[in-house]
C-alpha cells in the first residue's frame, strides 16, 4: 500500500508566508526559507509553495523566493501561482521545483496542461483548483431567453479565489487528468483557514472520479481532520498550513497519530 503524504503549504504574498480564512484576512506566518527548513527537518513528505497573488496581480512567480526555499529542502517541492506557459514552468523547475501547479492559466487555456505534460512528464504537472460550494443555481449562459445553470454543488474559482467560473470541479479534474495532469490539488474555499475539517464530500467525489493522486487542502484544525481526509475523503495526501505555521501541532505528532490508526505513513524525524 502506498504511504500517505503530509504536505505543509507556504502561501506567499509579498515574499512572506501568509495565512487567511477563506482566502481573505491574511496574516503573516513567517519567512519562507526558514519555515521550509523546519518542515524538512521535521519529516514533511513534500512542500507546496503557492504565490497566491501572482495571477490576480498579473505578474510572474517570485523566482528568487523559490530558489531560497528549494535550497533549504531535500523533499519534493511543488510551485504554483502565475504560471502561464511552458517557459514559466521551466523557470520554476530550473529554480529548484520538482513539480509545478497550474490553476487560473489552465482554466483559461486547458491545453497548457497537455503542453506541460508533454514537455516535462505528467509527474511534474499538478492541477490545482480552488472550489466553493454553490448556495443557489449558478447561471453560466443563456439559450435565447432561458438561463443555463450549473448543476454541480460546487464551482471552481480562479485568480486566487476572486473569480467564479461555474465549472464543475469533478468534470474539470477528469479533463485535467485526460490532458496529462499527474496530481489534483483540491482546496475548499469554504473550509480554508477555519480549522473545522476538510470538505470530505468534495474530496471523495474527485478522488473517485480520477486515477491520479488527490491532495486535500483547506480546513485542517487537528489530526483527526487529516485522518478523515485520507480515509473518508479518500485523498492520497493532506496539505495543511496554519496548524503547522502557528505550531498548533507538529508534523511528527500528526504522523504518530495517523500511524497509530493504521494509516501507512513515512516515519517523521525528531524535529
Amino acid at each position: 500500500m502506498l504511504t500517505r503524504r503530509i504536505i505543509p503549504c507556504l502561501d506567499i504574498d509579498g515574499g512572506r508566508v501568509v495565512k487567511g480564512t477563506s482566502f481573505v484576512n491574511l496574516r503573516d506566518a513567517g519567512e519562507p526559507a526558514e519555515l521550509a527548513a523546519l518542515y524538512d527537518r521535521e519529516g514533511a513528505d513534500e512542500l507546496v509553495f503557492l504565490d497566491i497573488t501572482a495571477s490576480s496581480d498579473e505578474r510572474q512567480t517570485m523566482v528568487d523566493v523559490v530558489r531560497r526555499v528549494s535550497a533549504q529542502v531535500f523533499i519534493p517541492l511543488t510551485v504554483g501561482g502565475g504560471l502561464r506557459s511552458v517557459e514559466d514552468m521551466r523557470r520554476m523547475l530550473e529554480a529548484g521545483a520538482d513539480k509545478v501547479a497550474v490553476n487560473t492559466a489552465a482554466v483559461n487555456r486547458p491545453g497548457l496542461i497537455e503542453e506541460g505534460a508533454t514537455e516535462f512528464g505528467s509527474q511534474c504537472i499538478v492541477l490545482a483548483m480552488d472550489v466553493k460550494r454553490v448556495a443557489s443555481p449558478v447561471e453560466v449562459a443563456r439559450l435565447g431567453d432561458e438561463p443555463v445553470v450549473a448543476e454541480a454543488p460546487w464551482q471552481v474559482y480562479t485568480h486566487g479565489g476572486r473569480r467564479p467560473t461555474a465549472m464543475d470541479p469533478v468534470k474539470w479534474a477528469r479533463l485535467g487528468v485526460s490532458l496529462g495532469a499527474g496530481e489534483i490539488l483540491v482546496t475548499s474555499m469554504d473550509a480554508d483557514g477555519r480549522r473545522a475539517g476538510y470538505d470530505l464530500d468534495l474530496l471523495a467525489a474527485i478522488s473517485q472520479a480520477v486515477d491520479v493522486p488527490v491532495i486535500a487542502s483547506g480546513g485542517a484544525g487537528n489530526p483527526e481532520h487529516l485522518y478523515d481526509a485520507l480515509v473518508t475523503g479518500r485523498s492520497d495526501a493532506v496539505l495543511a498550513a496554519s496548524i503547522f505555521h502557528f505550531r498548533t501541532i507538529t508534523i511528527p505528532e500528526v504522523k504518530a497519530y495517523l500511524a497509530e490508526r493504521g494509516v501507512p505513513i513515512r516515519p517523521a524525524t525528531a524535529g
